[in-house]
């Protein structure tokens, strides 16, 4: 295992973007983000709704190097045992890292994916009762077979490096000509039901979907572990839609995760040119995407009407214009790391750091970045059984890294 120490001063440094404001003072409001947006015109609904004030949380930590050498890992999630499951994007491949840091041979009995793109082996979830049953749940980008594909969501038990009875509990529909946008996280509820996250597919007749509700196109999807509905979805039973719907108008969800302690999901979003989103998605409700949005198109040019706010849609709870393009998501509450107690952490994919957030009554109230130093794309982030913060990195030769005290 490989150790790089970082002091508290250059965690500071590296988070706040300089040796000025290493820590932030009662008159200063200055965010991390000194760029200025790229959709001009454009205000916050709410005061604190963007680039909230800098803060330092003085914490002195060590990022350790746990494993290497993966083909763009994508997910991670632990086993009652202490071992990691770690997802290889393109490949298809999911792979266990044992406590000694060996990483195993990609397990047998797991479906083909489409690799293609944004497509591939993606999301994870370990079954609340898998000390009794076994299960294990992950989503992957499914070829259609007619040219189309869409998100799959499957499940099985884990044995001996393999994974038996296999099961496709959730498939997407409409399926679509496109390889981008598939969402892909994966969790489990207090009261065992599993959301799964969608994306609404980049192409036009997909941005269309986001916004109907005959589809499972930008959709947050709740269904019970065997893939049936719970009947107290909010459009069950009601012509023309999907009873696995929970809300809809979302662009692409891949972050995800539960408030510890509220039981809450909450869910960051990629936007397009800005308009990355934090959103605590409820029960039958609207997020607006594409009909409103805080940013624009890759053009530069407008997203539709190019409005913020409309009566009946929701706004975010906070926004990223330019984008830190959002994936994984961790709330923190372990006693490892008592300053970041309350935080939630985001991985940075285009701006290569690790987010934190810190909320309070709900609202964004501060937010720090952090491994800046490194340069490397966050792609998941999870806490470990001992408080740890297991993070993986986007690349061809991928990483796992786990962060603790320093010392």
């Amino acid at each position: 295992m490989r150790r790089l120490i970082v002091p508290a001063l250059a965690a500071l440094l590296a988070a706040c973007g300089g040796s000025e404001g290493v820590a932030q003072s009662s008159s200063s409001n200055a965010g991390v983000e000194s760029r200025p947006p790229n959709a001009t015109g454009q205000k916050p609904a709410f005061a604190g709704q963007t680039r909230a004030p800098a803060v330092a949380s003085n914490v002195a930590y060590e990022v350790q190097v746990v494993a290497e050498g993966l083909n763009k890992p994508w997910a991670l999630a632990f086993l009652p045992d202490g071992r990691l499951l770690v997802t290889e994007k393109p490949t298809g491949a999911l792979r266990i890292l044992g406590e000694d840091g060996k990483l195993s041979a990609p397990l047998a009995g797991l479906p083909a994916v489409d690799g293609r793109n944004q497509g591939g082996l993606l999301g994870l979830a370990v079954d609340p009762a898998f000390a009794k049953n076994g299960l294990i749940y992950w989503s992957y980008a499914e070829a259609k077979g007619d040219g189309t594909n869409h998100t799959a969501v499957a499940r099985g038990k884990l044995a001996d490096g393999k994974v038996e009875n296999v099961q496709v509990i959730f498939r997407q529909s409409p399926s679509l000509d496109s390889t981008l946008h598939f969402g892909g996280r994966l969790v489990f509820a207090p009261d065992g039901t599993l959301f799964v996250t969608t994306g609404e597919r980049s192409i036009l007749p997909g941005r269309v979907q986001a916004q109907q509700l005959d589809g499972t196109l930008g959709k947050v999807v709740r269904i019970n572990a065997d893939g049936s509905i719970p009947k107290d979805n909010p459009f069950v039973g009601k012509d023309g839609a999907r009873p696995e719907i929970w809300s809809y108008g979302h662009r692409n969800i891949q972050a995800a995760a539960l408030d510890p302690k509220t039981g809450k999901l909450w869910e960051v979003e990629h936007g397009a040119r800005g308009g990355d989103e934090l959103n605590q998605p409820e029960k039958g409700k609207n997020y607006g995407w594409p009909t409103i949005t805080y940013g624009q198109e890759y053009s530069g040019k407008p997203i539709g009407e190019g409005i913020t706010a409309k009566a009946g849609l929701e706004q975010p709870v906070y926004y990223w214009d330019p984008v830190i393009g959002p994936s994984g998501m961790a709330f923190y509450e372990a006693g490892l790391f008592p300053a970041w107690k309350g935080s939630v952490f985001i991985g940075g994919l285009a701006t290569k750091d690790l987010v934190r957030l810190v909320l309070k009554d709900g609202k964004v109230v501060g937010e720090e970045r952090l491994l800046k130093d490194r340069g490397e794309r966050i792609r998941d982030v999870i806490v470990g059984p001992e408080g740890a913060l297991y993070l993986l990195t986007d690349a061809d030769q991928g990483k796992v890294l786990k962060v603790v005290p320093k010392g």
